[in-house]
């Protein structure tokens, strides 16, 4: 199972079970997303709920808050999960902020506490509860978010607020790198999905983190490059995904309820190349 959560490289598909009881949802904090977790735990929903939190932690957001008030898990054979999961996040640089929702009367809470995990791993009764919590763990001056209409203003406005988030926090170098990216994945969303899209610039340390969401629930796929023909006009579309691929540091797409969230993650070259190593 620890293997199986590692962070992996970006996803651009989705390989969960359809009608699978693991759901993320970022419609009321994108920084902060709700991983709920229900129905009856068994092999299955195991996979499941290790591959979305893969996901969750690849994209990096500030936080993650997973309900667990509606699993059925009698003999609490979910815990072991729950404790990897919390190695993982707090082994990222910059950390995840990672709590559990799991109300009282279940014998996973009761599992929980005798394992100690309320040192590290905080466990809320409600969500309500785990969302005031984190809020006050995660500095709000970090993030900048915007929520734009799908016309032809929206790429512009979005590299905007590249622009004030890397002049405001001192990251000039990875000013043009990041709009680069942000200006491809909101072009990209108002291509292929045409509804209501929220951009969102947060610091990661000494880089920044952008992420797009959209109302359309597929997945971008990168586009073969087709070699050019002398009859033809040259084909542009996928070139915008290939330019974030060259550009982030790394890049992904995780699905949620309402649509998708396209996300890339762009660190200073140094660092970037320290890492891959």
């Amino acid at each position: 199972m620890v293997s199986s959560m590692g962070v992996s490289p970006p996803y651009l598909h989705d390989d969960t079970v359809r009608g699978s009881g693991v759901v993320v949802d970022t419609s009321e904090d994108v920084a902060v997303p709700l991983l709920t977790v229900h129905g009856q735990w068994d092999a299955q929903l195991c996979l499941d709920a290790a591959v979305t939190l893969r996901r969750c932690f690849t994209e990096q957001p500030d936080g993650l808050i997973v309900d667990l008030s509606g699993l059925h898990d009698p003999h609490s054979e979910s815990a072991p999960v729950w404790t990897t999961a919390r190695q993982v996040a707090a082994g990222l640089e910059p950390p995840i902020h990672l709590a559990l929702c799991v109300p009282p009367d279940l014998p996973l809470a009761d599992r929980m506490q005798s394992l100690g995990v309320g040192r590290y791993l905080p466990v809320y009764a409600k969500v309500g509860q785990a969302r005031v919590a984190l809020a006050g763990r995660i500095p709000g001056e970090q993030r900048l978010t915007a929520t734009l209409q799908p016309d032809p203003e929206a790429p512009s406005l979005a590299r905007n607020l590249v622009s004030d988030a890397c002049l405001g926090w001192g990251l000039t170098h990875l000013l043009h790198r990041c709009r680069l990216v942000m200006s491809e994945l909101v072009t990209n969303a108002l291509e292929h999905a045409g509804t209501e899209i929220r951009v969102a610039v947060h610091r990661r340390g000494s880089g920044l983190h952008l992420s797009v969401t959209d109302g359309d629930p597929r997945l971008p796929r990168m586009v073969p490059v087709s070699r050019p023909r002398p009859d033809l006009p040259l084909d542009e579309r996928g070139r915008g995904l290939r330019t974030v691929q060259q550009t982030a540091s790394r890049w992904g797409a995780v699905p949620i309820e309402s649509g998708k969230v396209v996300w890339a993650t762009i660190l200073s070259n140094a660092l970037f190349s320290m890492g891959a190593r």
